[in-house]
C-alpha cells in the first residue's frame, strides 16, 4: 500500500465539490435557453461559450497534472471528423453513437501518442503539442480523398436524437449542451475520483514517484480523458457549422482555449466555463467596434488577469467572502445588543 492508497479517504472522493455541482448546473441552465429565447445571436453565443468551455476543460484536466498543452485542437478536430465521416460516409446521424465515438476516437488516438511525448515537461511539452496540431492540420489538408482538403466536408446529414432530427438553431444548441454536459461530468468525475494524485503529480511529481505513486500512468489516463472531452467540443463544433474544415482547428485557436481556463481559474472546473463565458461574450460585444475589438479584447484579458491573479473563481471567492464578512459584523454586534 502506498500513501496515496488511503482507504479512509477513498469513500469520499466520489462526491462533487462546489465547483462540480456549479458547473453541472449552469450547463442544465443553458437548456432552457432556446425556451427564453430565439434571438439568434444569443443562441450564438451560448453555444459557442459551451463549446469554448468544453475545450476548455481540456486544458484544465492538463494543468490538473502541472502539463500546459497546445494539443486541444488536434483531438477536437479527430473528434470533429470522426463525426463528420461516420455522417457522411457511413449514414449514422445517432446523437448519442456520434458523440460517444467523438469521445473514444480521440482518447485512443491520445494513447499512444502520450506513451511518446508524455515523459517530457515543460517548454519541451508545449513544444511538441503545438507542433502536433501544426502537422495534424497539414494531414487534413493534405488527406484529400478522406478529409475533403481545403474543401473540408460538406453536405453532413443532421443528427437525431432517438429519430427526431436536431436542425434548427435551438435543437442545434440542445445538442451542444448535451455534449458539454458530458464533458463536465467526465472531467469532474475523473478529477475528483483522482484528485489526491493529481495534486501530489502539480505539486512534485518526482517526489510524489519516490513516494510510490505511478505519475506516469495517471498522466496517460488523463491525457486521454483530456482528449475524449477535445473531441466531444469538436463533435459539437463541426454541427454547429455544419462542415469539417482544417481552419476550424488551427494550433492558434489552443491559445483561446488556455485563456478561457487560466482567466477563469485554472484550478477550478467552473472557471473553464466561467472564463469562456466572459471572453466569448466579450469578444462578441467588441465584434462591432471593428479594428478596435483586438486592442479592446486584449485589454480586457490583461485587466482581469492583473485583477484576478487566480481567476475569475478567486475574484469571485474574493468578493463573496467580503459580503459574508461584512453581513456577519454587522449582525453579531445585534445580537450581542439583544442578548
Amino acid at each position: 500500500m502506498t500513501p496515496f492508497s488511503n482507504p479512509s479517504a477513498g469513500a469520499g472522493r466520489h462526491f462533487f465539490g462546489a465547483h462540480e455541482w456549479t458547473a453541472i448546473a449552469l450547463v442544465l441552465a443553458a437548456f432552457a435557453t432556446p425556451s427564453l429565447t430565439g434571438n439568434p445571436q444569443v443562441l450564438s453565443v451560448v453555444n459557442q461559450t459551451l463549446i469554448a468551455g468544453t475545450a476548455a476543460l481540456s486544458v484544465y484536466i492538463m494543468l490538473r497534472m502541472d502539463l500546459m498543452s497546445f494539443a486541444v485542437p488536434t483531438f477536437m478536430a479527430v473528434g470533429g471528423y470522426t463525426a463528420a465521416l461516420l455522417g457522411l460516409r457511413a449514414g449514422l446521424t445517432d446523437v448519442l453513437l456520434l458523440g460517444l465515438a467523438a469521445f473514444i476516437v480521440p482518447a485512443l488516438v491520445a494513447i499512444p501518442l502520450g506513451a511518446l511525448i508524455l515523459r517530457l515537461k515543460g517548454v519541451y511539452f508545449v513544444l511538441v503539442t503545438f507542433v502536433l496540431t501544426e502537422i495534424l492540420q497539414l494531414l487534413l489538408f493534405e488527406a484529400e480523398p478522406i478529409t475533403g482538403g481545403s474543401n473540408g466536408l460538406v453536405g453532413m446529414p443532421v443528427v437525431t436524437f432517438f429519430g427526431t432530427e436536431l436542425a434548427s438553431m435551438s435543437q442545434v444548441l440542445l445538442t451542444t449542451c448535451g455534449l458539454s454536459l458530458a464533458g463536465v461530468l467526465a472531467t469532474a468525475v475523473f478529477t475528483r475520483r483522482f484528485r489526491y494524485e493529481f495534486a501530489a503529480i502539480e505539486k512534485n511529481d518526482v517526489l510524489a514517484e519516490s513516494l510510490g505513486l505511478a505519475c506516469w500512468k495517471y498522466k496517460a489516463v488523463g491525457f486521454a480523458v483530456a482528449a475524449g472531452v477535445s473531441g466531444l467540443a469538436g463533435f459539437a463544433l463541426v454541427n454547429m457549422l455544419m462542415t469539417a474544415h482544417p481552419s476550424s482547428f488551427s494550433s492558434l485557436s489552443s491559445v483561446n482555449y488556455i485563456t478561457y481556463a487560466v482567466v477563469g481559474g485554472k484550478g477550478s472546473i467552473l472557471g473553464s466555463l466561467l472564463g469562456a463565458g466572459l471572453l466569448v461574450t466579450a469578444s462578441d460585444a467588441f465584434a462591432f467596434r471593428g479594428e478596435l475589438s483586438p486592442g479592446l479584447f486584449g485589454l480586457l484579458i490583461i485587466l482581469v488577469t492583473l485583477g484576478a491573479r487566480d481567476g475569475l473563481i478567486g475574484l469571485i471567492g474574493r468578493v463573496f467572502r467580503r459580503l459574508f464578512g461584512a453581513v456577519s459584523r454587522q449582525v453579531r454586534p445585534a445580537q450581542e445588543v439583544r442578548a
